[in-house]
């Protein structure tokens, strides 16, 4: 029960921050929202980008790394 509780005012506290900062920034809110949509966006792309880009295997240069 205290479990419960605890995540429940943990959650009631995130959702004051959150109140908070969209009260202090105003007009800017979907300019930030958008940037750091954005900038995630930005990362994970590249991230999947090199994933791919590591998964090709040259056939000459590939001694069976795979």
């Amino acid at each position: 029960m205290i479990k419960i509780l605890l995540r429940f005012a943990g959650l009631g506290m995130i959702l004051i921050v959150a109140l908070l900062v969209a009260v202090f920034v105003g007009d800017q809110g979907p300019w930030y929202f958008a940037w750091m949509v954005g900038t995630v966006m930005i990362v994970l792309i590249s991230v999947a980008g090199a994933i791919l880009f590591d998964t090709q295997s040259d056939p000459n240069d590939s001694k069976g790394e795979y």
